[in-house]
């Protein structure tokens, strides 16, 4: 008995260090969803404004019809830009993202669409590289405060193919931030843009400086840097949320697992206390 007694103390203890570990990642975590929510707040207003403008560029009839608002005739390649975070325990946040992700490219599969893939975080690159996507562009360790400028680059590649008619749609699959227990994952297209529909048949446009092509090239990269920055803010506030309801519940779990393990331990010590006081009493008799 001294023996399983000693055993369960000994898990006591791990599990009472390891209460001590998810509790402070709860509350660390906690921390960073407030500024991480902060921090995306403050981007949607900018984010919602030139999406509003692009909505209205998307309706509007210019002389120059920008490559991002024209539809190909024919969808054979695509490219999906899937956000994901670097780092683990934020319980299911990302494989609900991939099993959100992983019908939509059985179905272009299926079709005949091959789909090349950006993919932002450690996690979809650990994920698609063992189911064997056909990956173009990475990036990983954004940190806390991710800033627009260190996504140009993959951002670059997959417009620079979709320029160059390599690619003929593009879309992004991102965690929707719904509040602290509640992350949705979504799959957004991004270009060709849908013209939104008119209730009437004016025509009319904007006056553009210094010419429509220039501004029009200028404002449909912002618009798609925009969303995808936006997305990985958004998602930043996921992932921390979602820490945070995780490592609560292995603080409630550890706790209750030490509860048991006390309970284990008080029958194993008050089954040795009868045991040796019954040897005592059996060997008073034998006397």
């Amino acid at each position: 008995m001294a023996g399983g007694s000693k055993e369960i103390r000994a898990k006591i203890s791990s599990v009472t260090n390891t209460k001590k570990i998810t509790k402070a990642m709860e509350m660390v975590a906690a921390s960073k969803m407030r500024k991480a929510q902060a921090r995306m707040e403050a981007t949607k207003p900018y984010v919602e404004k030139v999406k509003r403008v692009i909505s209205h560029v998307a309706g509007a009839h210019p002389e120059y019809k920008h490559p991002y608002t024209q539809e190909r005739e024919s969808v054979k390649r695509v490219g999906l830009i899937v956000v994901s975070s670097d780092r683990g325990l934020c319980g299911g946040l990302n494989s609900n993202l991939f099993r959100k992700s992983l019908p939509q490219l059985k179905t272009w599969q299926d079709q005949g669409i091959d789909v090349e893939l950006a993919l932002v975080g450690n996690k979809a690159q650990s994920f698609f590289r063992s189911y064997g996507g056909n990956i173009v562009a990475t990036i990983s360790d954004l940190g806390d405060s991710p800033h627009i400028e260190d996504l140009v680059g993959v951002i670059k590649v997959v417009l620079d193919k979709f320029d160059a008619g390599e690619i003929d749609e593009v879309y992004l699959a991102s965690n929707e931030f719904v509040n602290t227990m509640t992350q949705n994952p979504v799959i957004q297209k991004l270009v060709p843009l849908a013209a939104p529909e008119k209730t009437d048949a004016t025509h009319w446009d904007y006056l553009y400086e210094p010419d429509a092509k220039t501004a029009l090239d200028l404002l449909m990269r912002r618009y798609i840097e925009a969303t995808v920055f936006g997305a990985i803010v958004e998602n930043a506030s996921c992932e921390q949320g979602a820490r945070m309801v995780a490592m609560k519940s292995a603080t409630d779990n550890a706790g209750e697992m030490i509860n048991d393990l006390k309970l284990s331990y008080n029958k194993a010590r008050q089954a040795a206390i009868t045991a040796e006081i019954s040897e005592i009493v059996a060997g008073t008799a034998a006397v």
